[in-house]
């Protein structure tokens, strides 16, 4: 099974994936790295996912993509606004639209099983996905839901790489509690390929 995973961050959502192989694709090279060490046997590409997807769409039989949530996040929302009067005291930003973007295009032109994933956004989505815990699924096959923790908030950081399944102590980089938040939940990533395997087209 040949598989595309966009947007990859050090591979939480891959980490239970057998017997497939796979290519990943991270613009942050440092966190490539990681990946790479993680998955040694997966084709780890530099570079910008959203192109990548553009030009490879149709050499892969599954396509996960996550593109970046902070701009459709709640979290971010609220923290623009002061809670008591309201005023804005954090500069807004537009929504990154290469989210729906990519969902437009997967729906249109890919033959193969694809699912994209971010958080629940601070507005109605544009486009009704499926919802799992805090994250938002689009894809072309039914996902069951699954019950597991949610894997957040976490102030101790080896409390989170317990959680996520990751221990990134031996390496050097900066926000190591983002870079775990970031990830989907293994035991999520493995249900979804699984679901995707069955016929059940959405």
């Amino acid at each position: 099974m040949e598989i595309l995973n966009l947007y990859a961050g050090i591979g939480g959502n891959r980490k239970l994936w057998k017997d497939v192989n796979v290519t990943a694709v991270e613009y942050n090279k440092e966190i490539a790295e990681i990946y790479q060490d993680f998955f040694p046997n997966d084709k780890v590409i530099v570079g910008d996912a959203h192109e990548y997807l553009l030009n490879n769409f149709d050499k892969f039989d599954f396509i996960w993509s996550s593109p970046p949530c902070p701009t459709h996040s709640i979290v971010r929302y609220v923290a623009t606004r002061d809670k008591k009067t309201n005023e804005i005291r954090q500069r807004p930003v537009f929504p990154d639209m290469k989210l729906y973007e990519e969902i437009i295009f997967l729906k249109h032109y890919c033959k193969a099983k694809w699912v994209v994933e971010n958080v629940k956004p601070y507005y109605e989505p544009l486009l009704k996905p499926q919802n799992i815990g805090r994250h938002c699924f689009w894809a072309n096959f039914v996902i069951d839901s699954i019950k597991h923790g949610i894997g957040l908030h976490y102030s101790d950081i080896d409390e989170v790489q317990k959680v996520k399944g990751f221990n990134l102590d031996k390496y050097n980089i900066a926000n190591k509690k983002q870079i775990l938040r970031n990830c989907v939940l293994s035991e999520v990533g493995l249900n979804i390929l699984e679901c995707s395997k069955r016929k059940n087209l959405f």
